[in-house]
């Protein structure tokens, strides 16, 4: 079973190619191994479970990307499963260690008598005086209730019983032997360690464990005769720890060992044999005697009211809120752990998604502007249509009819369009904007940054004059009486359409009828930033554009107050970008194909990760490598420089001058990432690749094929890691966003995948975006039909104080989108 195993990790790691082997491809590997299984004695259905896994991967080259990730997931845990079932029956069981319950707490449990409460001070628990309370507020403890929901960020697996011959290096495990003989002596290298040293035996082999006692105290012979006595030969030990390799055979570093009364008896220590919680503690706060801390109160779990009802834990199969907190601080195995788990990461997730549908509530309770909407043919709409020189693709066409059919409701439009690089959003955004106009309303658009906010003001100028709109630019850096004019006419009503950055936020913008708000690289924007704007106005339609492709449970987390549109095709005419892989030694042919291009009259892009030299990361940085590129590769060439610490008007002037064609390379941090539009830029150069987010450099890549010349990526890794290797494989091997952004998500989590805490994503203490999607559906499903049935959760008073205890604290910090 293992080479299926093996194989079936491999088709995963690689993102599930059907991988070419030495003799065959995957799927017919796996189709011949399942439809041939090794003489065993299986349990009852286990054939015929096979003969299906094999009859699907017959079918695997034809299936969908999902559909064989799907397969491919369900085959790996079936066969996880089967050989857990098929493992008792190994020449030799693994001992048994009775261990006794480490809390009062949980099923069939007395409420505790103690006088502490939910809502007691910590200083109240015994052995909490005022210094170590002080060391606990600073990590957010300061009642007995801010303990039990301090959750564990992992689990260290003593519960794995095993034989010594069955011990593995690099595992956590437990053994139960025999001591056969016991030696106390001090080091010879250091005469301040003595060390303990234990021969123990089983029915299956033999081990050494050795204990370190570092101080001057413990080198005495008394003390070394005094410690040999606690093991005397014969005696039952059971012992805990991390298996690994030493010189003398296996062993365990840093071992638990607790002498047992008889082969019978139970552990009394609260570590060995367990699942053991670890907590992020900080300085001053040892873990043993937090744990004993978690002992204490845990009982008063039982206390804590439930503010899930009866009727919905066992729809979805959920513990009970005592039950749960009991099994992650204190779990009987792992079964329970992931029980309590699934329960903890279900309640933030309903929590996340009542917030944001009730905001979503909200927003379609107040009045919209309303746009006496004509059709899309007539008016300004059509007249722009007559002059863009392509027409709209069919999924440009259809999210624009969306976007038409939300303007012409009378509650205000929430609307996420998502469009991969390239794909036309700025067209579609155009014609809502005109859309508005033509009702005598105004329009804002707002970027992220000061270059992508002149790009779009640049296109709206190539339109909206012709159209007779009027368009006007406003950042940090315009000059103060050209802001006063542009002012007065926003608030007269004589300006139709301004775009800018955060500085549409500041109190003097007033507009005077403002219809549509437009907001592009939507994650860019915390929602505060986003409400500021929306208060301008009555209560403006809103359109939010992003080009970064967001997973599922990354868009219900943070979009799930919006309806999403995707723009899921390409304009004609595009060319496919092709991608491939350099080491740092080969950059010279990433130079080689930029002369080649610029020769033919394209232009190119080197993009690094720093503006300047850093002492702590040996990495090229982008002044050296334009001095490099100017005076030695490509003297005959005009290089430009492009970085974040440019004024606004000398970035502007860098990519003007690129262009038009007074550059023909430009070396550029990511200032290029979002937005800036070159249609002769043939070539993308990326140093360094592996220091960027794989949904990075996808954007990084869409800034070329926006012409019709063959356009290439050139990825330079810099890293001799296999992993850095295989991230980018997936950049080389595909050109799919979506995919691209949900391996990236795997690969490096939430918080990288969209760039800052700005984003406004969801603080989760438990649950993880990227392991936890059923769940997410699970609470977004339960949240839809419990606001269906009650908006204002009036029947579930309970649940209803927890969301708003918790919208109050998010308000102070950064809020649920």
């Amino acid at each position: 079973m293992l080479p299926i195993q093996r194989s079936l990790g491999l088709e995963a790691d690689r993102g599930f190619c059907n991988l070419q082997g030495r003799q065959q491809r995957f799927h017919d590997f796996l189709q011949q191994q399942l439809a041939a299984p090794p003489a065993l004695p299986f349990p009852q259905g286990v054939t015929d479970r096979m003969t299906r896994l094999s009859a699907g991967f017959a079918e695997y080259p034809e299936l969908a990307d999902p559909a064989r990730r799907r397969l491919v997931t369900d085959a790996r845990q079936w066969l996880y499963e089967l050989r857990h079932r098929l493992e008792p029956s190994a020449p030799m069981a693994a001992p048994r260690l009775k261990v006794q319950s480490s809390s009062k707490s949980g099923e069939g449990a007395e409420r505790p008598t103690s006088p502490l409460q939910l809502d007691s001070p910590i200083t109240q628990i015994r052995g909490v005086g005022p210094k170590f309370a002080a060391r606990l507020a600073s990590i957010g403890l300061l009642l007995v209730r801010d303990l039990l929901r301090y959750y564990p960020r992992d689990h260290v697996d003593y519960s794995a019983m095993r034989r010594i011959e069955a011990l593995v290096s690099g595992e956590t495990a437990t053994i139960v032997a025999t001591i056969r003989r016991c030696n106390g002596f001090v080091s010879p290298r250091n005469t301040n360690l003595a060390i303990i040293e234990l021969q123990l035996q089983d029915p299956t082999g033999r081990l050494k464990v050795s204990r370190f006692l570092a101080g001057k105290r413990f080198s005495s012979p008394a003390y070394l005769k005094g410690q040999q006595r606690l093991y005397p030969v014969g005696a039952t030990v059971a012992v805990s720890g991390l298996v690994k390799d030493g010189p003398y055979g296996i062993t365990f570093q840093d071992p638990l060992i607790e002498v047992l009364e008889s082969p019978s008896s139970p552990v009394k220590s609260a570590s060995i044999g367990r699942l053991l919680p670890v907590y992020p503690l900080t300085e001053g706060v040892g873990a043993d005697r937090f744990r004993s801390l978690i002992d204490q109160v845990l009982p008063l779990a039982a206390t804590w009211p439930d503010p899930l009802p009866a009727e919905l834990q066992r729809r979805f199969e959920l513990a009970t809120l005592a039950d749960a907190l009991q099994a992650l601080h204190a779990p009987k195995d792992r079964e329970s752990l992931d029980r309590g788990r699934r329960r903890l990461v279900f309640d933030e997730f309903l929590l996340l998604q009542l917030g944001l549908l009730r905001r979503r509530q909200l927003l379609r309770s107040r009045t919209g502007p309303d746009l006496d909407l004509q059709t899309s043919a007539a008016g300004l709409v059509g007249e722009f249509m007559d002059l863009l020189p392509f027409r709209f693709t069919a999924a440009q066409q259809r999210v624009f009819q969306e976007i038409e059919a939300d303007l012409g409701r009378t509650e205000p439009m929430a609307r996420l369009v998502q469009g991969d690089v390239g794909s036309g959003k700025t067209v579609v955004a155009i014609a809502a904007l005109l859309s508005t106009i033509a009702s005598g309303w105004q329009g804002a658009l707002m970027a992220p940054t000061e270059v992508l906010a002149e790009q779009h003001y640049r296109n709206l100028c190539q339109w909206l004059p012709q159209l007779h709109v009027s368009v006007a630019l406003l950042t940090g850096s315009t000059p103060r009486p050209r802001r006063r004019q542009l002012l007065d006419d926003l608030a007269n009503g004589s300006l139709k359409v301004l775009v800018g950055t955060h500085a549409l936020l500041e109190d003097p913008v007033v507009f005077n009828r403002l219809g549509l708000v437009v907001v592009d690289e939507q994650h860019r924007f915390g929602v505060h930033q986003r409400d500021r704007l929306l208060n301008k106005g009555l209560q403006p339609h809103l359109l939010t554009m992003t080009a970064t492709p967001i997973p599922r449970t990354l868009a219900l987390s943070m979009h799930g107050d919006l309806d999403v549109s995707q723009i899921d095709e390409l304009p004609p005419g595009r060319t496919p970008i092709r991608t491939s892989m350099l080491t740092a030694g080969k950059r010279e042919k990433a130079y080689e194909l930029i002369r080649e291009e610029v020769q033919l009259g394209q232009r190119a892009y080197v993009v690094l990760p720093l503006v300047d030299e850093s002492e702590k990361l040996e990495l090229r940085s982008a002044v050296e490598v334009h001095a490099e590129l100017a005076s030695e590769v490509f003297p005959d060439l005009a290089v430009g420089l492009l970085h974040g610490r440019l004024s606004s008007v000398d970035k502007q002037a860098v990519l003007n001058a690129f262009a038009a064609g007074k550059t023909q390379v430009l070396v550029s941090t990511t200032v290029v990432e979002v937005g800036v539009d070159v249609p002769e830029a043939s070539v993308m150069v990326i140093d360094h690749a592996e220091r960027f987010g794989l949904a990075q450099l996808h954007q990084l890549r869409g800034r070329v094929g926006r012409g019709a010349a063959a356009s290439h990526c050139l990825l330079i890794n810099g890293s001799s890691n296999p992993l850095a290797r295989q991230r980018l494989d997936v950049l080389v091997r595909s050109t799919d966003g979506f995919e691209i952004a949900e391996m990236d998500l795997r690969l490096r989590g939430p918080g990288q995948v969209l760039g800052t805490r700005q984003s406004g994503l969801p603080d989760l203490a438990l649950a993880s975006l990227a392991d936890d999607g059923a769940v997410l559906e699970d609470a977004r499903t339960a949240a839809q039909e419990l606001l269906k049935h009650d908006p204002d959760l009036e029947q579930l008073p309970l649940l209803r104080k927890t969301l708003d205890e918790q919208q109050r604290r998010l308000s102070g910090g950064t809020p649920l989108n």
